[in-house]
Formats: C-alpha cells, sequence, structure tokens
C-alpha cells in the first residue's frame, strides 16, 4: 500500500506544497502554512444527468436577460443590469459604503414588487432596518434575516424564493461540518460553491460582499474569483462623498467601466456627470492650476490639478503629491528642469488634485507640467484650457488613447481651448483645427505647449502666442 504524503495549506491563499515552509509561495505571507487533512482517494464514475445535452442554438436565452438593478450607474457597470442566476462579488474596504449600496438596489428591486432577500452576517436586523429608515428603503417584498450559519441561510432561501439575494458578507458565514473558522480559506470555498450552486440552480441573483486585505485585493482564496460571474471593486477616500464601482470581471459586459456615487447621511445615490466633483470654479485665473481630461474606464472625466512652488530652505527640497503618483511627478520635474528651462533644485514642489481625483494614467502629464510651469512663474494659463498628453524623457509629447472622447468631453463641458500631442500626419507643431466648437492646438514637446500657453518666462527663441 502506498503511504499518503502529507499536504501543507496557506491559510491565506489556498495555496498547497508538499512540505512545510515559513512563507507562502504564492501569496508571500509570513507563518500562514499549516498541515491540512489528507484528501481522500478515489475512483470517479460516471453519474445519471438531469439534463440531456442539446444544440447551442436550441438553448433558451430568455431566463439570461438583464433586469435593471433600480441603480443607473450600477447598471452601467454590469453592462445592462442584473441577470438571472448571476453570481456577483462586491469587494472594498471597511466604511467605504459596500452595505448602504446593496441596501438601495435591494430596496429598489423590492420597489418594483420583486422579492429580495438581504441576509447580514455583521450586523443586527435592527441596525439594518434602522439604515433602511434612514434611506427610505423599507418595503414589503424586502426580507431581512441575520445569520450566519449557511445552512440556516439556505433555509431562508427555501422559505422565501427571492428573485435577488444579497449576502453580507461572506467572511461571516460558516458552514457546519468543514473544518476551519469562518473567514478561512476552506469556509469561504465552501461557502461560495453552495451560493453559486443555488443561484444557478434557482436562477437566483446573488451579490455577494467580500472583504480586502491591506493591500487592497480581495481577502480569501483566488478561487472565490473565478467562481463568481462578476468582480465588482467598490473604491473611494474617507475624506471625500465620492466612491466608484469598478468592473474587474464582467461575463455580461465590459470589465473597463465605471459608476460613479455620492454617499453622503442620507444614503447613496448615483452622479451621472461627476465632473463637477473635479473641477473648482474660479472667479478669475489663478496661477498654478491646470485641467486634465482621464479616462476612467470608458468615462472622460475632468479633473483640475493644482501645484505649488515655492523657495525652500532645506537642503533636500519637498516634493509632496496628494492624488497624483509622486514618481511621475518627480519624473516631470526633471523633464520640466531640463528640456524647459525651469530650475526647480531649490524649490518645494506640492501639487494635488480638486475634489479627491486620483490621476493614475500617464495622459495627464501635461496638465501637472502646465500647472507646475505656472505655479513656478506666476503666469496664468488662458482661461477655458485643457492639456493632455505623456510626456517622455526627452521631452516630448507621446500620443494618448480615446482622444475624439477626451476632446468631446471639454467642448461638452464648455472649453475653449485644448493642448494635446502632435498626430503623426500633422506637418508641424502649433497646428490649429475646431473639433465641436473646441480649438485644438497639437504640440509635438513639453516645450512647445508651454510656450504656446505662454506659462514659462525661460529664455527661448521660439515663443508663440495664443492668439
Amino acid at each position: 500500500m502506498s503511504r499518503q504524503r502529507a499536504a501543507y495549506k496557506c491559510s491565506e491563499c489556498g495555496w498547497e506544497t508538499g512540505k512545510w515552509v515559513g512563507r507562502c509561495g504564492e501569496c508571500q505571507a509570513w507563518g500562514s502554512v499549516a498541515e491540512a487533512a489528507a484528501a481522500p482517494t478515489g475512483r470517479t464514475t460516471a453519474s445519471p444527468v438531469t439534463r440531456p445535452a442539446v444544440p447551442i442554438g436550441q438553448v433558451s436565452v430568455e431566463d439570461a436577460t438583464f433586469r435593471s438593478s433600480g441603480v443607473p450607474e450600477l447598471d452601467r457597470v454590469l453592462g445592462g443590469g442584473l441577470v438571472p442566476g448571476a453570481a456577483i462579488l462586491l469587494a472594498g474596504e471597511p466604511g467605504v459604503g459596500k452595505s448602504t449600496l446593496l441596501l438601495e438596489v435591494a430596496a429598489q428591486t423590492a420597489r418594483v414588487r420583486t422579492r429580495t432577500l438581504y441576509v447580514t452576517g455583521e450586523e443586527s436586523a435592527s441596525q439594518v432596518r434602522l439604515r433602511a429608515d434612514r434611506t427610505g428603503g423599507v418595503h414589503d417584498e424586502l426580507f431581512l434575516a441575520a445569520e450566519t450559519d449557511l445552512g440556516a441561510v439556505l433555509t431562508h432561501i427555501e422559505q422565501v424564493r427571492p428573485t435577488l439575494l444579497v449576502i453580507d458578507s461572506i467572511q461571516t458565514i460558516g458552514a457546519p461540518g468543514i473544518e476551519g473558522v469562518p473567514g478561512g480559506v476552506t469556509q469561504v470555498k465552501e461557502v461560495a460553491a453552495a451560493l453559486v450552486r443555488v443561484a444557478k440552480t434557482r436562477n437566483i441573483t446573488t451579490v455577494i460582499v467580500g472583504h480586502v486585505t491591506k493591500d487592497g485585493s480581495i481577502a480569501g482564496p483566488r478561487v472565490l474569483e473565478h467562481l463568481v460571474d462578476v468582480v465588482l471593486n467598490f473604491e473611494g477616500d474617507r475624506n471625500s462623498r465620492f466612491r466608484m464601482v469598478r468592473a474587474m470581471k464582467n461575463r455580461f459586459g465590459p470589465v473597463d467601466e465605471v459608476g460613479c456615487f455620492d454617499l453622503s447621511a442620507g444614503g447613496i445615490t448615483a452622479v451621472t456627470d461627476p465632473t463637477g466633483l473635479f473641477v473648482e470654479h474660479h472667479s478669475q485665473q489663478v496661477p498654478g492650476t491646470c485641467v486634465a481630461v482621464t479616462m476612467e474606464g470608458r468615462r472622460p472625466l475632468l479633473a483640475e490639478v493644482q501645484a505649488l512652488v515655492t523657495p525652500s530652505p532645506l537642503e533636500r527640497p519637498r516634493r509632496t503629491t496628494s492624488g497624483i503618483d509622486s514618481s511621475r511627478v518627480a519624473m516631470i520635474l526633471a523633464v520640466l528642469q531640463q528640456h524647459a528651462f525651469i530650475k526647480l533644485h531649490a524649490h518645494d514642489v506640492f501639487a494635488s488634485t480638486v475634489g479627491g481625483a486620483r490621476l493614475t494614467e500617464p495622459a495627464t502629464d501635461l496638465a501637472v507640467a502646465v500647472a507646475i510651469a505656472s505655479a513656478t512663474h506666476g503666469l496664468a494659463p488662458p482661461k477655458g484650457v485643457v492639456a493632455m498628453g505623456e510626456i517622455g524623457l526627452a521631452g516630448e509629447l507621446r500620443r494618448v488613447r480615446d482622444l475624439p472622447q477626451r476632446l468631446a468631453e471639454a467642448a461638452r463641458l464648455g472649453f475653449e481651448v485644448a493642448v494635446v500631442p502632435r498626430e503623426a500626419h500633422e506637418p508641424e507643431t502649433g497646428s490649429h483645427r475646431m473639433v465641436d466648437g473646441l480649438r485644438v492646438i497639437s504640440e509635438g514637446t513639453v516645450w512647445g505647449a508651454l510656450s504656446t500657453l505662454r506659462v514659462t518666462k525661460a529664455d527661448h527663441p521660439r515663443l508663440r502666442p495664443l492668439d
């Protein structure tokens, strides 16, 4: 008889190995690998099927049609709405508003006479009722249960027979007879598999709340993301009311879409035009400001970049950023000093965004450069200007994706001039064209863009006015 080898498993991510190690080879966690029970071995035999296989053309699609969640921004992210039988995982940091959003979805679903079951394992039923009273989410078709046992949850599903099921959260539900504590790898896998199985067999749209780790990734085994149909990430700064839902995986729609929300004491509301949250309306032009156009998924958003440059008494000047990648700002400062003749080695530089916006894509480099140059020389850029373009280490401006959508959004919001990178077919820098009433100026270098906007005092033979 062959002897079974001992198996060791990581309690954080479920990684398995044949020998004990102090550090997990998958998630790099220390002290999380422990000996696991050996899995029983045996032969798999054929089992009778309940439904025979049919040609794909004969499969009905009526049961997989979208149904609105009652929250337009969430429908946008999902690709049209909720799909019967779909399993959706919503993850986010504590306090970001996951429970508030799902209670709003459950209330909107119950409002159209569709039975909904909300299972909470983190709060009592009375606490959820208080939040529902505050947000206007009390309806006869919304059923509430406070349970942490998987068997009890399945019993509630059998009794209520809901169309929409909300589990808040999966880390609090435990399966009896399974090793580990609720929230562990084995427990999460078993609970998720049971809920997904019920969702598929009964055509119940199931939304599962998941926790995140310190680095922002979804807690639990990676198999959890493979079991569900949709993975949504709920993002937001605690110091701001603005929230975003981003699709990380979607079997029914695009994965590059985002939804915007406003979280307040009265609940959560959809923000269909969030640009006003990130752009400050000044009565007159102010040095050190510039508006960038960034893409959040397939949606263009305008955000204002502000910069402050002051002489530094320190041997090593400070470089402080908020909402902008600090390493990206450091690269832009080096390019400005080398290729735009702006000396910043003895100045403190502060750069931030308005309204808590986060600018991560390189297309916002030019707006950051314009704001820093404007703050350095005290020259305000012309009114109604947006700037977009990636800055290279040689001082050139690189093309950005989805430029037509960015220009159309800037024109819709009343901006007059846009400075963009030069296209390959354009003969020279400084060429002008009109797009939906927006004057588009193409430049090939960061120096050319700063000169066109007249936010630099550096001595250079080419200094073109804007008009």
